[in-house]
Parts: C-alpha cells; structure tokens; sequence
C-alpha cells in the first residue's frame, strides 16, 4: 500500500476501477452518436437544477423564505432538489468515463444554461407552478424511460438501469405533483382550470429552451429533433400527457364552475386533438427540411436534424 499526500492508493481497487472503466467503454462503444445527443441534452436539462429550484422559490405562499425554512413546502422543494441532483451527477459521470463525447462542450453548455435561466410564465402563481411541474415530471419519466429502452436494446444493460432509475424517480415526482393538483381542484375548480387553460395556451415551455454550447444559436431545436426522431420525447407524448392529466384530475366532469371556467374547460379537453393534428403536418415538413447539423457534444460530427 502507498500513500501520497495523506492519501492511501490501494493497488487492488485501482486496478478494479481501471477494469470497470473498461467494461463500461466496451459496452457504450456501439452506441450511436444519435443516442449519446439525446443522452447528453437530457443530462444537461438535469444539470441545470439550480434553476428550477429557483423556479420553485418564486411561488407564493410556498418559496423557502430563509434559504432553510422549516415550512412543508420548503422542506419538500429542497427534499426534489436533492433527489433531482443525484440524476444530473450520475448521468454526467458515466458520460464522462464513457470517452464519446466532448465534456468541455458539455461543461460550457451546462454553465450557458444555468446562467441563462429559465421563464416557464408562472408568474409567481402556485397553481400555474404546480400545473408546470406536474406536465414536467411527467415528461422527463418518458424521455428516461425511452433511452432505458434505447440502451437495452442495444446492448448496455447497466446504462438502461440508470437511466430506469432515473425514470422511477420522476415517476414519484410526478405522483407528487399531480396529488398537489388534484387538491388544488378540490378546494377551487374555477380557478385550477382557469389556471390550467391559462398554461396550456401559453404552451409549456421546456426547461432547457435556452440551452446554448457557444456555437449553436438553435441547439435546443436540433436536440429536440433527434430527440423526436430517436421517439424519446415526441410531440406526440405532449398531447399525450395533456390527455392524461385531464383525465387524471376529472377535468371533463369538474363541478361547479362559472361560465369563463366551463370555457376553460372545453378548451383544455379538445386541446390534445387540436395538438395532434398540428404537429402531425408540422412533423412532415420538419421531416422535408432536416438536414446534417455538427454537434460540438460528440466532437462536431454530424447527425441528422
């Protein structure tokens, strides 16, 4: 055994890690490039975590007022965000061994984002908050979910759990949020779904819309194509959690509401449809104009989008 600095090197788990390291890179090899976007958009998107805490923090009523207030919700906005933050850590380190991609791009692109934060229209409102996290988590449990099944399918067992734990846990999120909702429901329907509609006519933005390398002014866009191409996230999955939430919340059978709320209504029940139908002509144009597009995350090869 030496010792360096203070610090003991134990031969037998270095030459362990050093293995480890190597089984893994033999397993990622045939991995695609398209894959490892999606992989590393999705990393980045958990990354930036410093923002959607700070997104949480303007609610009223519910923001941690002191930085550690001992109110329900505070506790619980700190409880997701370290949750959240094991996600962003684990995806970057098995990225970072796995020796495909461009980990100073990927550094820049995270600080780009962080610092560029991020504008969901919440406006401070706790029910547009909770409407926004609900659809959130919601997504981000599909998009894990899909690249856990993307890498069993090709051949990396131990990324596809990663990536399904990582699902698993917004998979509870969403239960979380969408309970917080459902009481919101129960205590106001006019204005939960005045607040419903009022976000859906805005269009949930997502979180890492402003996500920049330095050197692609429309690096969103283009992951979000690869990701729509890959069938990780899809236009699709947005009517279909929209779909979902109205029917998780009794949306369609609400009592008890004014003439703007039952407007309110009718428009976010006939929405899914009207979204469907948009983005399937929207999809085939967007299919006509995709193009080769360098990504500095995979050393500027280029990839469909």
């Amino acid at each position: 055994m030496k010792q360096y600095c203070g610090f003991k090197v134990f031969p037998e788990l270095k030459s362990w890690f050093y293995d480890q390291v190597k089984e893994l890179r033999e397993r990622c090899k045939e991995l695609p490039d398209e894959y490892f976007v999606v992989l590393v958009g999705d990393m980045i998107t958990e990354e930036a975590l410093p923002t959607y805490q700070t997104m949480l923090n303007t609610l009223d009523g519910v923001r941690d007022e002191t930085g550690a207030s001992p109110t329900p919700w505070a506790i619980w906005t700190r409880a997701w965000t370290a949750e959240e933050n094991r996600h962003g850590d684990l995806l970057n380190k098995y990225l970072y061994l796995s020796g495909r991609v461009d980990m100073r791009q990927i550094e820049k692109t995270i600080q780009y984002l962080i610092g560029s934060g991020m504008d969901p229209k919440t406006e401070n409102n706790p029910y547009l908050g909770f409407i926004y996290t609900s659809f959130q988590e919601i997504a981000t449990f599909i998009s894990h979910g899909n690249t856990a099944r993307h890498a069993k399918d090709l051949g990396d067992l131990k990324l596809a759990q990663i990536c399904g734990t990582i699902a698993a846990d917004e998979k509870r999120h969403e239960t979380a949020y969408t309970k917080i909702v459902e009481k919101l429901f129960e205590i106001g329907a006019d204005g939960t779904i005045l607040g419903l509609a009022d976000m859906m006519k805005k269009k949930i933005s997502m979180p890492a819309h402003l996500m920049y390398d330095g050197q692609d002014d429309n690096l969103f866009e283009h992951f979000s194509t690869v990701a729509q191409r890959l069938g990780v996230y899809t236009a699709k999955d947005y009517a279909d959690i929209l779909e979902f939430l109205v029917e998780r919340w009794n949306v369609e059978t609400l009592p008890g509401l004014s003439s703007e709320g039952h407007r309110a209504q009718d428009f976010v029940c006939g929405l899914p449809a009207r979204i469907r139908r948009i983005e399937e002509r929207a999809q085939g144009r967007a299919k006509e104009a995709a193009k080769n597009v360098p990504f500095s995350w995979i050393f500027g090869r280029e990839i469909m989008a």
